[in-house]
């Protein structure tokens, strides 16, 4: 798979079969992405990988939250801005609607949103998962140094076959997160990410992207 197909292939899918993904399919993922750029070359990403029984604990937990309807955690970051400005705000309800349309929720039924979402806790049939960190002392320029770098993650999973689900949501059971994996006080849990084989018979409509001119300036000599 050329670089442009792993790009272009690259979504964030919410189906996943039970198919194990291979440890030395993870590990060689993830050496790779260590080649990803940061400033400075400090490299300000820390990463957990869960599967197994570790991960059905998490999962575990994560459902008796929902089950009981305990509140989110409270985020440690601001996943938008309050007042989200045009285009931004028009991107992002465009996206909820096709997300739960497809499900044939409506923009009112709250509650079966919620119950859509609770998909997350259970990384969407997901035999891996992995969960990324950052110091809590880092500034903007490092944290998008961890983007680049899960990007880079999720396009290597695509060369070898595998599909991802980036997940903010984990943020707000973070706790439950840290319960298990017991990160160091220092360290931010900045996503989740779900990892394995895609089950085609999911209906997952893709979201489509903004027109080169709307995103771009070309200025030529």
């Amino acid at each position: 798979m050329d670089v442009y197909e792993a790009v272009t292939s690259r979504r964030a899918v919410r189906g996943f079969t039970d198919k194990p993904v291979p440890r030395e399919v993870l590990e060689r993922v993830l050496s790779a992405a260590a080649w990803s750029p940061s400033g400075s070359n400090i490299q300000p990403w820390h990463v957990y990988v869960l599967t197994g029984a570790p991960l059905a604990e998490l999962e575990k937990r994560a459902g008796e939250r929902v089950a009981i309807g305990d509140p989110w955690d409270e985020r440690e970051y601001e996943m938008y801005p309050p007042a989200l400005k045009s285009p931004y705000r028009e991107r992002r309800s465009a996206f909820g609607e096709q997300r739960y349309g497809a499900l044939g929720i409506s923009r009112e039924d709250w509650e079966a949103r919620q119950r859509a979402a609770a998909a997350n806790w259970d990384c969407f049939g997901a035999p891996a998962a992995l969960f990324c960190y950052i110091d809590r002392d880092m500034g903007p320029a490092q944290w998008a140094d961890v983007g680049m770098y899960l990007q880079t993650v999720m396009l290597l999973l695509r060369a070898e076959g595998l599909h991802s689900c980036p997940q903010m949501a984990w943020s707000v059971y973070r706790k439950t997160v840290a319960e298990v994996l017991s990160p160091p006080d220092e360290l931010i849990l900045f996503c989740g990410m779900s990892i394995g084989f895609e089950d085609v018979t999911v209906d997952d409509a893709r979201t489509g992207r903004a027109p080169l001119d709307e995103t771009v300036t070309f200025v030529d000599g």
